[in-house]
């Protein structure tokens, strides 16, 4: 631990001793391991607005003197907040922790200080001392002297009044000595010494960086669509238009959901187009996947016009924004042969021994209708046109970027491009489409990326489950924001393949209830599950690559639950946060429960992860939960309805066909 400080409040820090050669790395009060932390400080942990987190510390001292503990927070203008007193978290592990909120958005430092507790340390003595008959008069006088100073830095008077009372009942000899102790230990006194109790050797940690950002970086429900598919038409093929797609917004925010994505909506290259299911022959009518951006119509900063103009996109803006959905653009930095810079900038790309463009590979895949950028030849021109580009849609109401394969760019480019944006735009957030290896996901999220995609889509069983929530709530919980996609264009998982419309289901209560960020791709409400190939997770007539209508006026289709799942997440501030998650034992490898609980609000799930069967299975509930409610609780089922009261332990029967899970919600006690 370094950059310790050590002081008696209002004494002067002492001079550096002479011959003096190693300053101390533990402070007079040992304060170390203050978390959240992040590559020791040099970057900050991450909060959003409102959100609770969790400031601890280890804090001790030597021999039975009583400590107190605190935290100090600063806001982004450099003036301290509230004083926050810290407790034990758990009695004997000298693990010191408070929660804290933080009111704005900005960087933000935080600072654990601890301290020598002289009042508590008397008490304890004078409890043992004074009912024994052992130097009774001596131990009420220095108790008594005590108060003095704690009065002294009383600003109210009528805490003032309550001390000194205290201490002139100390030193009443008409009294028996435990009536005068008694004295010390009433509740209005005890609630001034609380809130302005007396700090000696006050010892500080240095001050660790808080980034905090509004809550849409943290919370939100995703929905992701393709425009062009929106009105579309197969015979004759045309295109869907922002016009026609916005007849889909009202009932995408009927079912709850804040955020509304779009893939690329630039002018797609004509060379080396894809056709249906990436066959590499495209016919007259192919519209061709909107990744291969660029064509003699324009660039990234163009709109396709199939899909209108950008006046049509900026009333399509406006039209979502009144109904409650920010728009999330893709943004992609690549480039189809037919892009405006593969001739203004050939050095953008990379270049074959036979002096053709190299487009992009990811064996044993090809995109041959997409140049990638090589970033080693004009570092600080892409990054320059980079900004111009953000800030161009920025400009047309969006705040939300999806970016697509950051993992195939350097990452250094990144942490340039966001650092800028955010110093001017703090409410811009980016998501990153990071499916790739653990080092590289964490890195980006450390850079500057506010959420990221995750490996939610492929952990299934319990355990799995278990381990990676507890990586991504514990671990990385303090810099990575998950956000648990059940499904994505590219991505049609084996277990939603075979396995009908339940497996749609639990996989969208596991989301939504796990993650505070999730999403799903147009069509999860169909339970849309045909696979291209047996052995793969591309969907067959993949939307990427054609136009995909759909038949919205169907009712078997999973939006009543989804609309479920997004009013809980919006009434339940537990639902909207990530690290107060805690898993719950069942008897039954079929079925995993947890909890997530924010301070008075507490949400129950229980998930048969079985598709196809029903499960039953025995809940547990923490000793801890049922000791605020020894008389067990009063919950509510928000899916199948009824209350019921639950204790220890609990039995469940869930029917993946009826319901695959129990969301309780705790009766409130009048």
């Amino acid at each position: 631990m370094t950059d310790l400080v050590t002081r008696t409040e209002g004494a002067h820090r002492p001079g550096p001793t002479a011959g003096a050669v190693l300053a101390p790395l533990v402070g007079r009060i040992p304060v170390l391991d203050p978390a959240p932390v992040v590559e020791d400080g040099r970057r900050p942990a991450k909060a959003v607005v409102g959100e609770s987190v969790l400031i601890s510390a280890t804090v001790f001292r030597e021999g039975h003197g009583k400590l107190g503990a605190n935290v100090e927070l600063r806001g982004p203008d450099g003036r301290p907040g509230p004083w926050i007193p810290m407790r034990e978290l758990a009695p004997g592990t000298d693990r010191w922790g408070a929660e804290v909120r933080a009111d704005a958005v900005g960087r933000w430092t935080y600072t654990v200080e601890a301290w020598s507790d002289p009042v508590s340390s008397w008490l304890d003595r004078a409890e043992i001392k004074v009912p024994a008959g052992q130097d009774v008069e001596l131990t009420l006088e220095e108790g008594a002297l005590l108060l003095e100073r704690v009065a002294a830095g009383v600003p109210g008077a009528g805490g003032r009044i309550a001390v000194l009372g205290a201490a002139a009942a100390l030193r009443d000899t008409a009294r028996a000595p435990l009536a005068r102790l008694a004295a010390a230990l009433l509740p209005e006194v005890e609630r001034v010494l609380s809130r302005y109790p007396l700090r000696e050797l006050v010892t500080s940690s240095a001050a660790l960086p808080l980034q905090v950002e509004r809550e849409r970086a943290l919370y939100g429900s995703w929905y992701e669509f393709f425009p062009r598919s929106e009105g579309a038409t197969l015979t004759p093929p045309r295109s869907g238009t922002f016009r026609t797609a916005a007849k889909r917004l009202p009932a995408i925010a009927a079912m709850g959901f804040d955020v509304l994505y779009l893939p690329p909506i630039h002018p797609i290259g004509r060379s080396f187009r894809k056709g249906p299911d990436n066959t590499l022959t495209a016919g007259p009518d192919d519209v061709g996947s909107p990744w291969a951006i660029g064509s003699p119509e324009g660039g990234h900063d163009a709109v396709h016009p199939d899909l209108g103009t950008l006046a049509d996109f900026d009333a399509f803006v406006a039209q979502a924004g009144r109904l409650g959905l920010e728009i999330a653009l893709d943004f992609a930095l690549q480039a189809s042969p037919d892009h405006p810079w593969v001739n203004k900038h050939p050095e953008w790309f990379s270049h074959r021994i036979d002096g053709t463009i190299a487009y992009a590979e990811n064996p044993p895949k090809k995109y041959q209708d997409i140049y990638p950028i090589n970033f080693d030849q004009d570092f600080e021109g892409l990054v320059i046109e980079t900004l111009r580009l953000l800030r161009h849609w920025m400009g047309h109401g969006v705040r939300i970027f999806r970016v697509d394969n950051p993992h195939t760019k350097p990452v250094h480019f990144w942490e340039k491009v966001i650092g800028e944006i955010n110093r001017t735009d703090p409410d811009v957030i980016f998501l990153a489409e990071a499916f790739t290896r653990p080092a590289m996901l964490r890195t980006l999220a450390k850079i500057g990326f506010q959420q990221s995609y995750t490996y939610f889509t492929w952990r299934t069983g319990k355990a799995e489950l278990t381990e990676y929530l507890t990586e991504l709530t514990e671990e990385t919980g303090a810099f990575l924001r998950p956000n648990f996609f059940a499904s994505t264009p590219d991505i049609l998982p084996r277990h939603l393949q075979h396995q009908g419309p339940a497996a749609f289901a639990l996989r969208a209560v596991l989301a939504a209830t796990l993650s505070p960020s999730y999403g799903i791709y147009a069509g999860y409400e169909l339970a849309e599950s045909t696979p291209l190939a047996p052995d793969g997770e591309e969907y067959a007539s993949s939307e990427k690559y054609q136009l995909r209508p759909r038949d919205w006026s169907r009712t078997d289709t999973l939006a009543p639950l989804l609309t479920t799942l997004n009013r809980l997440r919006r009434e339940h501030p537990a639902l909207r946060e990530l690290r107060n998650l805690t898993f719950l034992p069942t008897d039954n490898e079929q079925v995993i429960a947890y909890t997530k609980r924010t301070g008075a609000d507490q949400v129950i799930v229980v998930v048969n992860l079985d598709p196809r069967q029903v499960q039953e299975a025995t809940v547990t509930l923490p000793e801890e939960l049922l000791a605020e409610r020894p008389g067990g609780l009063d919950v509510h089922c928000e899916l199948g309805g009824g209350d019921h009261a639950w204790g220890r332990r609990n039995y469940v029967r869930l029917d993946p066909q009826a319901s695959p899970a129990h969301i309780l919600t705790i009766r409130q006690e009048q």
